[in-house]
């Protein structure tokens, strides 16, 4: 976490929740959101560099 992140604690000293910058807060959600489609895409098969030229020329 950045030097800007701060946590939130309870009456106890428990701590309850982070508050971050707005952007970091977004990258994160970019980062999640790359590992579930990781994760979505993990047991489909590969295809060879030629077949992806045919798929993409």
């Amino acid at each position: 976490m950045t030097a800007a992140g701060q946590y939130v604690i309870d009456e106890k000293g428990n701590k309850v929740a982070v508050l971050l910058p707005l952007a970091e807060y977004e990258h994160l959600k970019e980062d999640l959101h790359d590992l579930a489609m990781v994760a979505e895409r993990r047991d489909e098969g590969t295809i060879s560099l030629a077949e992806l030229k045919k798929r993409v020329l």
